[in-house]
């Protein structure tokens, strides 16, 4: 058998880093003579996570734009510009040395160099894009690549050649489908009573969590209708234990509301949920759907082109989730968003049902199927 040599680019994030890392882990159980090579940017979270996951890492120099336009800006974006055109002179020589068969793109500014060059040296390229809408890095290759692979069926509008359009999902850890309620549930030490789980990302968010902290004291106030277990990212660890006493919830009191800084076995704590309150990100969004978890999304308004609230209305069109604006909510509006869902068997289960179909268990094997696709064509060139 001919050895399969692809390289992933990628970097900037976890959600763009994690999808690129479990394809990569499939095709080296499928096929263990297979050549990876990842490449990402000098100074992204890859340079830790990639080597960790065993796989090797090249990196190339670029930094994304600033949109706003001041002189610090503009000089900042002046100096991002000569990074891309000295990045592509890196990707050609990766190219070169390397020879991938394919090149595949998880997003991030790192993707833009290799997936170009790739193109431009006729490898054939695919990009799989995590949001409902094209990013920057996105819509700068997407009439060159190959194939363009998407989270959400309504995605594929965006593009200006359909046909190369794939449907995949995105790919999770398989413990958010395959862990079972009730074990979680156990294994946590919780009882029968509902489950919140609630979190804003690993730094946490400092006007979310202060409506979280407004949310458990109306818990309190109701004597704990429900289990909660919240995580207040490492910024928010260092006030709120304090602010949610000012609020007047007793966590002491009531040791059925878990506030913790992480959520380390977040597969385990999402199997034993009821229901999920966090941002739309759509590693997010991929994971709740994944475990089978209606939400209640709170878009970050701080991200490009608004992406989170519109990967977030598609979930709720499809009866899966409900989505607050952050400046339209306060912890009384998200307290009584959780409570009517908790307190509705009927919707609870209707929305359960909803979300579970909009998983994709095989996301992984459907992007391994596109690779091996490409590479076969590739070979057949």
């Amino acid at each position: 058998m001919i050895i399969l040599r692809v390289i992933f680019t990628c970097g900037g994030t976890g959600g763009h880093i994690s999808p690129a890392i479990a394809v990569a882990n499939l095709i080296k159980e499928r096929r263990p003579d297979a050549e990876i090579l990842f490449v990402g940017a000098e100074d992204g979270m890859e340079a830790d996570l990639v080597p960790r996951a065993g796989f090797k890492l090249e990196t190339v120099r670029i930094s994304n734009f600033q949109r706003k336009p001041t002189p610090s800006n503009l000089i900042y974006n002046v100096r991002s510009l000569s990074y891309m055109f000295s990045s592509r002179r890196t990707a050609d020589r990766i190219i070169r040395e390397f020879r991938p068969d394919v090149i595949v793109g998880t997003g991030g500014y790192a993707s833009y160099p290799m997936l170009r060059q790739g193109a431009k040296r006729g490898i054939p390229t695919a990009l799989h894009e995590a949001n409902a809408v094209p990013g920057l890095t996105t819509r700068l290759v997407m009439d060159k690549v190959d194939r363009i692979m998407v989270s959400f069926p309504e995605s594929g509008k965006n593009y200006p050649k359909p046909e190369n359009v794939r449907v995949v999902g995105m790919p999770v850890k398989s413990e958010f489908f395959f862990t079972r309620k009730a074990e979680a549930k156990k294994s946590l030490g919780l009882d029968d009573r509902p489950l919140i789980v609630s979190y804003w990302g690993s730094l946490g968010a400092r006007e979310m969590n202060k409506k979280i902290a407004r949310f458990m004291a109306l818990e309190c106030e109701d004597g704990a209708p429900f289990q909660h277990i919240h995580a207040t990212g490492s910024y928010g660890w260092k006030w709120m234990p304090d602010y949610v006493k000012e609020q007047g919830a007793d966590l002491n009191a009531h040791p059925e509301i878990d506030m913790r800084e992480y959520i380390y076995d977040m597969p385990a704590v999402m199997a034993a949920a009821d229901l999920v309150i966090c941002r739309a990100g759509a590693s997010t969004i991929a994971e709740t759907a994944a475990a089978g978890k209606p939400a209640i999304f709170v878009p970050s308004p701080n991200v490009t082109d608004n992406h989170q609230e519109k990967n977030a209305r598609i979930v709720e069109s499809h009866g899966a989730a409900i989505v607050l604006r952050e400046t339209a909510c306060d912890g009384d509006k998200l307290y009584e968003a959780a409570k009517s869902i908790l307190t509705d068997r009927e919707r609870l289960s209707a929305m359960e049902r909803a979300v579970q179909e909009l998983s994709v268990p095989d996301s992984a094997e459907k992007i391994y199927g596109i690779i091996q696709e490409l590479a076969a064509s590739q070979i057949e060139a």
